[in-house]
């Protein structure tokens, strides 16, 4: 028998205090009857002994604290989950808004899930294939990586995030790949324009789309990003697919906790975000990965904006030591219309020398991969010597190397929207590239690549 409670004390959205309860527990879930009927629901954040502080997911308006009343309902937040998830459309909280019907749930999972245990995991090392040359060739993306994209206000991330979870698949022909996408706290503009990009290229087929809007709840946008997790682990290892999580923008989701931590009147940390911000981005993050013994695995790229473009800010800050690398969004490459503008040279990924060679993409990535580095550093470093004294001043070699990097910068990294590379593509058009240099500068590769697949002048 579960019982209702009439003793709300205190509301102060998005939070309430409920006295003399008993045998109530840390996350469990709670329903609030109206005086006319209406069911909202909420959620346990802290229990001192008979006193539970609940967080509202929806409105406080309409509460009376005298005749209102609450029930737990003893079970955390749950997903239903299926594979019928695939090519539907979810709010925030898991419920449909693309007007299908209700999903018939296999199972319900506690969307709090738990970070993957260090034992139980697989190491990184397969390759996969986002059809974006600046990530495939230079900071390769494997398979249960976690590997963020740093951007900046105004700039594109959203038209590559839509690039990749369109594009991206394994190469492996007998695996079945799968998208989960997640945007919180977005416009409705934005959530359109990604739902209709899916559905439009036929991506939608493979993808689950949690949407959370900047104008809902922000409970419900702490709750987006793990519903979305929740339903890649059921996919991933249930289901035996390759996962890619796409969550945008974890920024909008950094700000909803901080609002939360302010109305419990926690102690702030830094910039005023709760001192648990590291431990709570953890959590989520670290759900991604391989597990042993299971097929399928879940590969993780959360995108947030940097306020003031500021790498040192702490979402970044802290995001960059749980993650595996980072790709920066720049914005002098926006500004010359270089599309996507995707700074090669401070992005990394520390495992992509794991997921590429023979047998996982071709013998000389390593090699070139590294030359194109080498080549677009010095010809940067060329272009602003011949700024500040000229072009009279540059050697022979430095103007090759100077028209090496604006080649780069328009070819290989500036591929557009719509244009889907294979890894062979990419590979070849580094090669052209390299062509523009000396022969006797391609230090870093070897010299039976070099003659195999040096194109003549």
């Amino acid at each position: 028998m579960i019982k209702e409670y009439k003793t709300i004390r205190q509301v102060a959205n998005p939070l309430m205090v409920v006295d003399q309860v008993e045998g109530v527990t840390y996350n469990e879930l709670g329903e609030i009857r109206l005086t006319n009927g209406e069911v909202r629901r909420c959620k346990v954040l802290e229990v001192e002994g008979n006193r539970a502080v609940v967080q509202l997911f929806e409105s406080a308006q309409g509460i009376n604290l005298a005749e209102s009343k609450v029930r737990f309902l003893g079970r955390p937040q749950e997903l239903g989950v299926s594979g019928d998830m695939l090519g539907r459309v979810f709010n925030g909280m898991g419920e449909p808004i693309d007007g299908g019907p209700a999903i018939l749930a296999e199972a319900y999972m506690d969307i709090n899930g738990l970070p993957m245990n260090p034992a139980a995991r697989a190491y990184p090392d397969e390759f996969i294939q986002t059809g974006v040359s600046a990530i495939d060739g230079l900071n390769t993306l494997v398979r249960g990586q976690k590997l963020p994209i740093f951007s900046g206000s105004g700039l594109p991330h959203a038209a590559l995030a839509a690039q990749i979870a369109r594009q991206a698949r394994v190469l492996q022909d007998d695996e079945k790949f799968a998208v989960v996408f997640a945007a919180i706290g977005i416009t409705f503009e934005e959530s359109e324009y990604f739902i209709e990009d899916f559905r439009r290229t036929g991506a939608i087929d493979r993808t689950v789309v949690f949407s959370n809007l900047a104008n809902d709840p922000a409970v419900e946008r702490i709750a987006t990003p793990r519903m979305a997790l929740t339903a890649a682990e059921y996919l991933a290892f249930e289901m035996d697919m390759q996962v890619l999580v796409i969550l945008t923008d974890i920024t909008n989701y950094a700000e909803a906790l901080r609002e939360v931590s302010a109305a419990k009147k926690e102690v702030p940390g830094r910039r005023g975000y709760p001192g648990y911000l590291y431990t709570d981005l953890a959590t989520m993050y670290e759900r991604a990965g391989r597990r042993q013994g299971k097929r399928g695995s879940i590969t993780m790229i959360p995108i947030l904006t940097m306020p003031e473009d500021d790498k040192t800010h702490p979402i970044p800050d802290l995001t960059g030591y749980i993650t595996e690398g980072q790709i920066i969004l720049s914005r002098d490459l926006h500004r010359k219309g270089i599309v996507p503008p995707i700074d090669v040279l401070p992005s990394l990924s520390r495992l992509k020398d794991k997921g590429i060679g023979e047998g996982k993409t071709r013998e000389d990535h390593s090699g070139t991969m590294n030359q194109l580095f080498a080549g677009y550093s010095r010809g940067k470093d060329a272009k602003e010597l011949m700024t500040i004294l000229g072009e009279a001043a540059l050697s022979d070699d430095d103007k090759l190397f100077a028209k090496f990097a604006e080649e780069f910068e328009k070819v290989y990294v500036g591929q557009g929207n719509t244009n889907n590379r294979s890894i062979e593509e990419t590979l070849t058009i580094g090669w052209d590239l390299l062509s523009i240099l000396p022969k006797r500068e391609l230090k870093r590769i070897k010299m039976e690549h070099i003659e195999k697949y040096l194109p003549e002048k």
